[in-house]
């Protein structure tokens, strides 16, 4: 069976320059582009986790808490917070700097569900995650928690 995994082997920072083309008439950052990179980011990490190819299932919780501006640069921090059978939980949290005077915002906060693949196109099973600190213990314990709401919500819509 698979040998389990920390969540530090499997961490990402993944760091964007925001362009004239990710940004709208207010010069602003399309929330679209954001979710992106960090479906981006979160991919690479669940990646890393299981050393297969990703799908994502579902982003169940995405906040905007403020505006990222033209010029400035966006860091994305993704780590695997739970893993199941064949699905992992990566949350991001996303920070905007203001290069001009170095303050550092939150910006957007996010969790996603991947979903292992072999090489047959169909699930398969994920290393399990060996949570060390406080803070990996609590996040474990709380995406396990919004798994299990996940699962709750997708037999009420069936």
């Amino acid at each position: 069976m698979n040998k389990g995994k920390s969540v530090r082997t499997s961490q990402v920072i993944m760091t964007q320059l925001v362009l004239p083309q990710h940004t709208n008439a207010l010069g602003t950052m399309f929330g679209g582009v954001l979710m992106s990179w960090i479906d981006i980011a979160g991919a690479i990490a669940s990646q890393r986790h299981c050393a297969a190819e990703v799908v994502t299932a579902s982003i169940d919780q995405l906040n905007f808490v403020a505006p990222v501006k033209i010029g400035w640069v966006v860091n994305m921090k993704a780590s695997v917070n739970f893993t199941a059978k064949t699905s992992m939980e990566v949350g991001v949290r996303i920070e905007a700097e203001n290069p001009k005077t170095g303050e550092v915002f939150h910006t957007a906060s996010a969790y996603l569900t991947f979903v292992s693949l072999g090489s047959d196109g169909r699930p398969r099973p994920v290393p399990p995650l060996h949570v060390e600190t406080d803070i990996e213990k609590r996040r474990f314990a709380e995406a396990q928690r919004r798994r299990e709401q996940r699962l709750a919500n997708r037999k009420h819509e069936t």
